[in-house]
C-alpha cells in the first residue's frame, strides 16, 4: 500500500507496514513503527491507543484499497473468463507488491480475538459483496453467469485466502497462483446447463 499523504498518521500506518516487512505482527513494537515512520511515541499515542488499534487501522485501510484495485481492474465489458482473470490478477499483483502485509492479514489477525473475527467477517463480507456485484452485469447475465451465492462467495474467500497464505509461507511468488486461481473461480462461477 502505498501513502502519498504526509500527515503523522499516514507516516504511522507506513512504519507498521514497514516494520511488517522485517518481523511478523507479534514481534512487531511500537518502537519499530515509530522508527520506521521516523516520529516519537508521544506522536503515536496521539493517534493509535496502542500496536493492535494502528494495526486494525492498516487493515481496514487495506481491505478498501483492494477492493477498489480489483473493482478498477475489471473490464465489465469483456468476456467473464477474462473478467475472472483479470480480478484474480488484480488481487494476485496486490498480494505481490505487499506479502508482509497478507500474510500478517490471514494469520495474525485470527489470534485477535473478538476484534480479529470481526475484520476478519469484514473483509469477507467486502470480498463477498464485490464478487457478487462484478458477475451482476447484463453481459455476463447474457453468458448465463449468476452472481455467486453469499456460502459460494465465503468458500471462493477461504480457498483464495489459504492458498495465497500458504504459496507466501512457502516463499512461492504469488503471482504464480494466478492460473491455478482463475480456474477454480471460472469453475465455480461457469453457466449451469
Amino acid at each position: 500500500m502505498t501513502f502519498t499523504a504526509l500527515d503523522n498518521r499516514s507516516r504511522l500506518l507506513a512504519g507498521l507496514s514497514d516494520a511488517l516487512r522485517e518481523r511478523s505482527y507479534a514481534e512487531v513494537t511500537v518502537a519499530d513503527i515509530v522508527r520506521q515512520a521516523r516520529t516519537s511515541k508521544r506522536t503515536f499515542y496521539e493517534h493509535f491507543a496502542d500496536k493492535h488499534d494502528c494495526f486494525v487501522a492498516l487493515l481496514t485501510l487495506s481491505n478498501l484499497e483492494l477492493r477498489r484495485c480489483i473493482a478498477a481492474a475489471v473490464d465489465p465489458t469483456a468476456p467473464w473468463e477474462t473478467q475472472v482473470r483479470q480480478g484474480v490478477g488484480a488481487l494476485l499483483e496486490l498480494v505481490h507488491a505487499e506479502p508482509h502485509l497478507f500474510l500478517n492479514w490471514f494469520r495474525a489477525v485470527p489470534t485477535l480475538g473478538d476484534e480479529g473475527r470481526t475484520l476478519v467477517r469484514e473483509g469477507m463480507a467486502t470480498f463477498v459483496e464485490l464478487l457478487r456485484t462484478l458477475a451482476d452485469t447484463p453481459d455476463l447475465k447474457r453468458a448465463g453467469v449468476e452472481p455467486p451465492t453469499r456460502e459460494l462467495g465465503i468458500i471462493v474467500f477461504g480457498g483464495l485466502r489459504e492458498l495465497i497464505a500458504t504459496a507466501l509461507e512457502e516463499g512461492r511468488d504469488p503471482l504464480a497462483l494466478t492460473e491455478p486461481a482463475s480456474q477454480a473461480l471460472s469453475a465455480l462461477l461457469a453457466p449451469r446447463a
